[in-house]
C-alpha cells in the first residue's frame, strides 16, 4: 500500500515505494539517459465504448507514456470509434478481429464464448509489433479479459486491475438482475467455469499487477494468488472543487453507469419511500427498466408525485460539477472496486452515503466525509441520511489524497521500475 503519509500530502514532489518495491531514487531523467531513447510502450484496455472511470485511467497512463516515452499502439477486444481524451485518441488503435462481426459493437456482452480467442488475436498483434520493431513494456487496464494477452517474450507486463472480472468472480447474481438478466445468467451457468480456468491461468503472464484499492488487492490475491501494490485512480481535483457561493439543495444524488451492479435501484426505493428528490445522472444497459421501476416506486410510496425520481442521462462535466456542489448527499450503494464518483463529490464538499464494502472503504471517512451503511436494504440508506455530517473542509481535504498528480508520480515510479 502507498506510504500514507505521503498519501496525504499532495504537495510532495517525489512518491514514496509501494509495497514490494525497493526504495530508489525517482529520477526519471536519469534513468531515460541510462535507457538512451524513450521506451516504445503498448497500451491495451478491455474495449473502447465510451468513457467511465476505466478510460479515465488509461488516458492518464496514455499522458504519461507519450509525455515521456512512445505509445506504440493501444490494443482492444471493441473499439467503437468513440472519443476516449486527448492523449488516448492519439494512440493507434487496434481490434481483434471478431469485433468487426455484424452487431458486435452492441452484442458484445453476448460474445463472452469468444473472448478468449479474441484476447489470443490481440496477443498475435503485440507479437507483430515487437516483431517490427522491439517493444519495451506492455500496460494492460483491464475490469475484464484484457489482462489475458501474452506480452512478447522478455517483454514485462504491468497490468493496472481495476477488478477481477466482477460478472466472473464477485457479482454474478447482480448480473442475473433487470432487463436481460436471465439470458446474462444463462451465459455465465454455460461458459463461466471454462472463462474463470482462461483467466487464473493467462494471468501468470503479468509480471506485476498494480490494484485500484485494497478491496482489489484482496481480490487479486484470491482469485490470482497474487500481490499486488496500491495506487488509487487519478480524480480531478483541480476541476472539482467546492464553491462557497453555491447553496446546497435539498436533493440526493446518483452519479452512475445504470448497471445490475451499481444497485441504482436501492437509492431509488430509498428516495420513494422518504419521499426525498434524487437526480440520477448516467446511462447504461438497466435505463428503461430502472425508469419503470421509479414509477412504480414512486406511485406506491410517494403518491406518484412527478419529479421525486429525475433521470438526467449523460451529463458534461460543467453540469455534473454544479451537481455536485449543489446535491445534500451522494448515495453511492454499490460495492464498487474503487468509486472515482465518491472522490470527485468529496472534492466539491459533497458528503457521501456509501455501502459499507469496497473501495468505499478507501475513500470515505465515516463520520467526517460520510456514512456507511451495512444492509442493501433502502432503509438502511434512509437511516444513513439522517445522521450525514456536514464537514464540506474535511470532504475536500480527503480528496486530495487522490489527486492526477499523485497518480503520475506512482505510476512513473512502477513503470520506470519496469524499464
Amino acid at each position: 500500500m502507498v506510504d500514507g503519509r505521503h498519501m496525504s500530502n499532495p504537495t510532495h514532489d517525489e512518491p514514496q515505494p509501494v509495497r514490494g518495491q525497493k526504495a530508489f531514487r525517482f529520477d526519471r531523467h536519469k534513468q531515460q539517459i541510462q535507457r538512451q531513447g524513450r521506451a516504445r510502450i503498448v497500451l491495451a484496455h478491455d474495449w473502447l465504448v465510451g468513457r467511465r472511470g476505466g478510460e479515465a485511467v488509461l488516458e492518464r497512463i496514455a499522458a504519461y507514456v507519450r509525455q515521456y516515452h512512445t505509445a506504440v499502439a493501444l490494443l482492444t477486444l471493441f473499439d467503437r470509434g468513440v472519443s476516449i481524451g486527448e492523449h488516448t485518441d492519439q494512440v493507434r488503435r487496434i481490434a481483434a478481429g471478431k469485433s468487426r462481426l455484424p452487431l458486435a459493437g452492441p452484442a458484445r456482452k453476448w460474445m463472452l464464448p469468444l473472448f478468449p480467442g479474441m484476447v489470443s488475436d490481440l496477443s498475435g498483434w503485440a507479437a507483430s509489433l515487437h516483431e517490427e520493431e522491439p517493444i519495451h513494456l506492455l500496460i494492460s487496464t483491464s475490469s475484464g479479459l484484457i489482462k489475458n494477452i501474452r506480452a512478447p517474450e522478455s517483454v514485462p507486463h504491468l497490468c493496472y486491475c481495476h477488478s477481477p472480472a466482477r460478472w466472473l468472480w464477485e457479482q454474478g447474481e447482480e448480473y442475473r438482475r433487470g432487463q436481460g438478466g436471465q439470458v446474462r445468467g444463462l451465459g455465465l451457468a454455460l461458459f463461466g467455469e471454462r472463462l474463470r480456468q482462461f483467466d487464473r491461468s493467462g494471468t501468470r503472464g503479468v509480471n506485476v499487477f498494480i490494484a485500484n484499492s485494497n478491496h482489489t488487492r484482496g481480490l487479486i490475491e484470491r482469485v490470482y494468488s497474487r500481490d499486488a501494490a496500491v495506487i488509487p485512480p487519478p480524480v480531478r481535483t483541480e476541476f472539482f472543487t467546492p464553491d462557497a457561493t453555491v447553496v446546497r439543495e435539498d436533493f440526493w444524488l446518483v452519479v452512475s453507469a445504470l448497471e445490475p451492479y451499481k444497485r441504482v435501484e436501492l437509492a431509488i426505493e430509498a428516495a420513494a419511500k422518504a419521499r426525498q428528490r434524487l437526480i440520477i445522472a448516467g446511462e447504461g444497459s438497466m435505463q428503461g427498466w430502472l425508469r419503470a421501476h421509479a414509477r412504480q416506486m414512486v406511485k406506491r410510496h410517494a403518491g406518484g408525485v412527478k419529479g421525486l425520481v429525475e433521470f438526467v442521462g449523460r451529463v458534461g462535466d460543467e453540469q455534473l460539477l454544479s451537481l455536485y456542489r449543489r446535491a445534500r448527499v451522494l448515495i453511492f450503494p454499490q460495492i464498487e472496486d474503487f468509486g472515482i464518483t465518491a472522490v470527485e463529490a468529496q472534492a466539491c464538499g459533497c458528503p457521501v452515503v456509501a455501502r459499507n464494502q469496497g473501495g468505499s472503504l478507501d475513500t470515505v471517512i465515516s463520520g467526517k466525509t460520510g456514512v456507511f451503511f451495512d444492509r442493501p436494504e433502502p432503509e438502511a440508506i434512509i437511516d444513513a441520511v439522517r445522521v450525514l455530517p456536514n464537514h464540506p473542509k474535511h470532504c475536500r481535504i480527503n480528496a486530495e489524497k487522490f489527486s492526477e498528480k499523485l497518480f503520475d508520480q506512482r505510476m512513473g515510479m512502477q513503470i520506470e521500475q519496469l524499464l
